[in-house]
């Protein structure tokens, strides 16, 4: 590729097209640069991106990659083990557009640092008064652990070494010595209980507190954030991410802390007794720190690059066990699992490299800490031999340096604790930090119960450089039934997505009673909009509960005047404990239209006055089709409907037909009218009814 490049040009993305039109092996490439879109094959290149779209599509293990404008311009074949660099090209190519107007370098991403854990101190704030006690219980109970070697001194001085020379010994003094002890020690013991389980007790509500922040924060972001995520990305991190900070806060950062105060202490007591001697025993602090220094910068790295490989191996989970009958169904067992080992042999590469600088640390500072305790030795034998100090003094001497490189050895080993917290708390400040891109208005506008009335005027949207609507005008009357339809990605679920402000328009405004649904009160608007998909989701819990998802606080009579009117009653009452029955891992025991009138069901019970059908019957034979239509005809009476539907025969009831093509509304009209213009509607109805016709006659 170098040699294709021009002076100062650089390359964003590439892609490996290895497939022909006649899908056999062929080997050519598919470049993105600063500049231009390039492809070996022909030697074609593209210099003006502005208008060009790059569209993934896939099928029966082939990918394909077009470039279109209005029409389309070139189409790229490849095997499917190349798909994760064609969704990075599509990704960098989504942001050529914006590097035209000077982001043309790539997002970089923020290194870990130590100082992401201080951001948690927003956490911390609402119980500043119980850390500063836990503080004050440190700082005294670390005192009183000071004490005894303290004491030592005087026992061997004034005791003991009299003893051996042939003093007697003074039992009130030894009294008042071993009571020194004694005391001192039980007030290490009792403070040093009550701030670990008052600390502990304070990190157990910051970590509850962070995990249901970020919850809430991430159900606050738009559709467009969860787009781009792994499921169990999110997981992880709202999970073992949270756990992680958690231990870390509740144990590790209370011994750094002790530990900390500890060596200051003890540095002051050293210097107090023999300041030469102390000099003599921070001897190896320098290199003891350099080695800290060093090894960080390569764990926060380790631990970030750790991570996000364990997030892998969440993800491989959160796709293999909702979908366990799809993998039974096609004998794939054998193969996830190899799936799910790769991505553990990975996580286990990934954590033998940091383990093995990590190995190398501790032993390190062990070896430096007993060099400086040799060291202590020798020059306090020598200060024995001048006189200098006594026996009790080196005594009490060796007792603080060996407290003082204990605690030493001990924060060293705080390092890999505290980088791996660090990694955690920047993943999660990830979700924090990001703004949801549908944003709730700054002073939302009151509303109540809407009319239903929706004015769509010249909305554009577009996905990256891709654009996806372009110049849609729609009028809709209150109570009005309007049909949505065109080939797939036409942009009807696009516009419905807008309408329900599951997104913002980049162009142009969608009023409803006249009142733009940027001013409104997100929960308020959406609460006015009951919404039935093609996949309806029903979480894990009784019939009941998800019927009343809507509204908690339903009676139990509104429930059954719900499922009555959704043609769900009988098939309810047929169930073992009735609406009490569980509906299993996302309604798993439940029939998909008995799934659909549940979802029908939970719409009707909130009585929208604006209403969503995405394809509702799509996934469901004729005869339960039937069935829902029943069930959707009590549901849309008197409601504004928008209704997507594939199968054109459904929407004959609606009040007009829009007809979508290329992210614009080409038509509109009632069914026969759009019939006799023999437009893009007739073609669609005509292609519909071969397909028909084609399936009675196979």
């Amino acid at each position: 590729m170098d040699a294709l490049l021009e002076p100062g040009e650089r390359l964003l993305a590439s892609l490996e097209t290895n497939l022909d039109e006649a899908l056999r092996f062929s080997a050519q490439f598919l470049f993105l640069t600063d500049r231009r879109l390039v492809s070996t094959r022909h030697g074609k290149e593209w210099r003006n991106l502005e208008g060009l779209d790059l569209v993934r599509e896939e099928h029966g293990g082939v990918g394909r990659i077009e470039l279109k404008s209005d029409v389309l311009i070139e189409t790229w074949r490849y095997t499917m083990d190349r798909d994760e660099d064609a969704l990075h090209l599509l990704q960098r190519f989504s942001g050529s557009a914006e590097a035209e107007e000077g982001e043309r370098t790539p997002e970089k991403e923020i290194p870990v640092s130590s100082t992401t854990l201080f951001r948690l101190w927003r956490f911390a704030r609402p119980y500043r008064f119980e850390l500063f006690s836990g503080f004050l219980m440190t700082l005294v109970s670390t005192a009183s652990s000071m004490v005894p070697p303290y004491l030592t001194m005087p026992l061997m001085d004034k005791v003991l070494i009299p003893f051996q020379n042939g003093v007697p010994i003074d039992r009130k003094l030894v009294a008042v010595y071993l009571g020194g002890l004694f005391l001192s020690a039980l007030a290490a013991w009792g403070l040093g209980w009550a701030r670990t389980y008052l600390l502990a007790r304070v990190s157990e509500r910051m970590g509850a507190d962070l995990r249901v922040e970020t919850f809430r924060h991430l159900q606050s972001l738009s559709l467009e954030y969860f787009g781009a995520k792994r499921t169990g990305d999110l997981i992880a991190r709202i999970g073992s991410e949270t756990d992680r900070i958690n231990v870390f806060l509740s144990l590790h950062l209370l011994d750094f802390a002790t530990d900390l105060l500890m060596i200051l202490m003890t540095a002051v007591v050293l210097f107090s007794i023999n300041p030469w001697l102390a000099l003599v025993t921070l001897l190896p602090l320098p290199f003891i720190a350099w080695m800290i220094h060093h090894v960080r910068d390569k764990l926060k790295h380790g631990f970030e690059h750790a991570d996000r490989i364990w997030s892998e191996i969440t993800n491989v989970l959160a796709d293999t066990i909702p979908g366990i009958r799809v993998v039974k169904a096609f004998a794939q067992e054998e193969r996830e699992v190899q799936r799910f080992a790769a991505a553990n042999a990975r996580n286990l590469e990934v954590n033998d490299r940091v383990n093995r600088v990590w190995s190398l640390f501790g032993p390190s500072v062990t070896l430096l800490t007993e060099a400086g305790l040799l060291v202590v030795w020798i020059f306090g034998i020598r200060e024995i031999s001048e006189k200098a100090i006594t026996v009790g003094m080196l005594t009490a001497f060796l007792a603080y340096i060996t407290r003082f490189y204990t605690r030493l050895d001990s924060m060293s080993r705080i390092v890999s604790v505290t980088q791996k917290a660090a990694a955690g708390a920047k993943r999660i400040f990830d979700i924090l930090d990001h703004v949801s891109s549908v944003p709730e208005s700054s002073s939302p506008v009151p509303i109540g119960r809407v009319k239903g009335e929706i004015s769509i005027r010249n909305v554009g949207f577009r996905y990256g450089s891709r654009r996806i609507l372009r110049g849609v005008d729609l009028a809709i009357s209150p109570g009005e039934m309007i049909g949505l339809v065109g080939h797939s990605g036409s942009g009807k679920s696009t516009l419905v997505n807008l309408i329900c402000r599951f997104f913002d328009a980049a162009e142009g405004q969608i009023l409803v009673d006249g009142m733009d649904i940027r001013s409104l009160s997100l929960a308020q608007y959406r609460g006015n909009i009951g919404l039935v998909l093609q996949e309806p989701f029903l979480f894990f819990g009784t019939i009941a509960e998800n019927i009343a998802y809507g509204k908690p606080d339903a009676s139990h009579e509104e429930i059954v005047e719900a499922a009555r009117a959704a043609h769900a009653h009988e098939f309810i009452l047929r169930l073992p404990l009735g609406y009490d029955s569980l509906v299993g891992e996302r309604g798993q025991s439940l029939s998909g239209g008995e799934r659909q009138r549940i979802s029908i069901a939970r719409a009707l019970l909130i009585d929208p006055r604006i209403l969503i059908l995405d394809e509702a019957t799509s996934s469901v034979d004729t005869e339960t089709e039937l069935e829902i239509q029943g069930a959707l005809e009590n549901l849309v009476r008197g409601r504004t409907t928008i209704a997507i539907a594939h199968r054109l025969s459904t929407l004959r009831r609606a009040d007009r037909l829009v007809v979508m093509d290329h992210g614009r509304i080409v038509e509109i009209g009632g069914h026969d009218d759009l019939i006799a213009r023999q437009g893009a509607y007739y073609r669609l109805y005509q292609a519909q009814a071969r397909q028909l016709d084609g399936e009675e006659n196979g």
